[in-house]
C-alpha cells in the first residue's frame, strides 16, 4: 500500500462486480485517491481529478511496464503516450471515420440488425443479451476488422476472456488462463486473414493497419486488435442494453423517444454515462506530485473510475437516475485527452442511430419480462449480462 494514500479494506471485488457504486460514494467522500486492498490499486473516483489526469498525461501515464493489459493483449496504443501512441492511433484511424463508418459500415450494420430482428420477431420473448446485444456487436466488430471464417460466439467468448483478464486485479489463475487462450485464438485468425488485407486495401480495420507505414511488426497490429476486440464488442453490446434497459424501466421516457426519434442520440449518452461500459483503467505516476487532497509518489498504480465519475453528485444532478431529459453535459464514457476512444462515432452509429431505433420499431409493445429478472455486472467494464423482455409478436 502507498504510504499517505488512504485506504480501505473491506471493499472486495465481489461488492464492486455486484453494484459497485456504493463503494465509489464511499471512496470519493474519503479523497481525491484511496488505496483499496482488494484492487490493489489507488482509485480515483471524482470526476474533476480524472479531467486533471487526462490533462495531464506526462505525470499521469499510459505506459505502464505492470499494466494487465500488456500481459494479457501485448502492448498496444492504450498503454503508450505521445508519438508511440499517435503512430499507432494514426493506423486504425482511416477505418474510424465519420465518412467512412456512415457510407460504408453503416449499411453493413443495418443488415445485420435487420437479420437477426427477422429470426427472433415471431417469437414473441427473448432475453435480447444472446438473442440481439452480443450478436449484432459481434457481427458487426468481424465486418469491422476485416476477420474471415469467425462465428460471433467465438469473438463474443474471445472478448470476455480478454476482457476478464484485463480486469483480473484478483488475480484469478483461472481467469488468466481462459485470457491466455482467447489471445492465441486471436492471433491466428488475425494470422489467417492478413493476407487478403495486404493485397486488397479497403475500409477495415486490419486493412488499415496492414498498410500503414507507422505500424512496425505483426505484434503490433495483434495487440492492438484484441483491444479493440475488447472494447468493440463489450462496449456497443452494453449500451444497447442499457439503453433499453433504461428506457423500458421508465415508460415516460419510452413514450417521449416513440414520439421523437430524435431522442435516440440522447438516450445513448445518457446511456454509457449512467451505466458506463468501460468503467476503469489504469494510469501510472510518473514523479511525485499531488491529485486534489491526495499525495501521490512516482511509480503509484490508478484506477481510473470513469463509472464513478459518470455518477459524481458534483458534476451531475441525480446521478443515479436515468434521465434522457437531463442538460447535455461533458461525461467519460469514452475517456477524455489523448486516449478518448477512436471509435466513439461507431458506437453511436451503431447503438444509437441503428440497433436501437430498430429494436423499438420492429418489437411492438416492447416491455421487461416481470416474471424474470435483469441482471447487471462489474465494475472494470459493467452492463446487463442478462434482459428478459416481451413483445407483441
Amino acid at each position: 500500500m502507498p504510504k499517505d494514500v488512504p485506504h480501505v479494506s473491506e471493499i472486495s471485488i465481489a461488492k464492486l462486480t455486484d453494484n459497485p457504486y456504493p463503494c465509489f460514494d464511499r471512496i470519493r467522500d474519503r479523497a481525491s485517491a484511496v488505496w483499496v486492498d482488494s484492487a490493489r490499486l489507488n482509485l480515483v473516483t471524482r470526476f474533476d481529478d480524472i479531467m486533471e489526469i487526462e490533462r495531464n498525461h506526462h505525470i499521469f501515464a499510459s505506459t505502464n511496464p505492470q499494466s494487465l493489459m500488456n500481459t494479457v493483449m501485448g502492448h498496444s496504443l492504450m498503454r503508450k503516450d505521445d508519438a508511440p501512441h499517435q503512430a499507432e492511433r494514426k493506423a486504425i484511424e482511416p477505418s474510424f471515420r465519420p465518412g467512412v463508418v456512415k457510407q460504408h459500415f453503416a449499411p453493413i450494420f443495418s443488415a445485420i440488425a435487420d437479420e437477426l430482428l427477422d429470426g427472433i420477431a415471431a417469437n414473441g420473448q427473448a432475453d435480447l443479451f444472446d438473442a440481439f446485444a452480443a450478436p449484432m456487436a459481434s457481427h458487426a466488430l468481424i465486418e469491422l476488422l476485416g476477420l474471415d471464417g469467425v462465428g460471433w460466439q467465438d469473438l463474443a467468448r474471445w472478448s470476455q476472456a480478454l476482457m476478464d483478464g484485463v480486469g483480473n486485479y484478483g488475480a484469478d489463475p483461472d481467469i488468466a488462463n481462459r485470457a491466455k487462450d482467447a489471445s492465441d485464438a486471436v492471433d491466428r485468425v488475425i494470422d489467417k486473414a492478413l493476407p487478403r488485407h495486404l493485397k486488397s486495401k479497403n475500409p477495415t480495420i486490419l486493412s488499415s493497419m496492414a498498410h500503414a507505414p507507422t505500424l512496425h511488426g505483426i505484434d503490433q497490429i495483434r495487440a492492438n486488435v484484441k483491444v479493440i476486440i475488447g472494447g468493440g464488442l463489450n462496449e456497443p453490446r452494453d449500451a444497447i442494453l442499457t439503453s433499453l434497459h433504461g428506457l423500458l424501466s421508465h415508460p415516460d421516457q419510452l413514450a417521449a423517444v416513440r414520439a421523437d426519434p430524435s431522442l435516440h442520440s440522447a438516450v445513448f449518452e445518457e446511456a454509457v454515462r449512467w451505466v458506463s461500459p468501460i468503467g476503469m483503467y489504469p494510469r501510472r505516476v510518473t514523479c511525485e506530485t499531488t491529485l486534489g487532497d491526495t499525495p501521490l509518489k512516482e511509480g503509484d498504480q490508478l484506477g481510473i473510475c470513469v463509472g464513478a465519475a459518470n455518477r459524481d453528485p458534483s458534476r451531475f444532478t441525480r446521478p443515479n437516475d436515468f434521465d434522457i431529459h437531463r442538460p447535455r453535459q461533458q461525461h467519460l464514457a469514452f475517456g477524455a485527452g489523448p486516449h478518448f476512444c477512436a471509435g466513439t462515432w461507431v458506437a453511436r452509429q451503431m447503438v444509437g442511430e441503428i440497433a436501437v431505433p430498430r429494436l423499438l420499431r420492429r418489437l411492438k409493445g416492447l416491455r421487461l419480462d416481470s416474471q424474470k429478472t435483469v441482471q447487471v455486472r462489474g465494475w472494470v467494464f459493467r452492463g446487463p449480462t442478462s434482459l428478459p423482455v416481451l413483445w407483441d409478436a
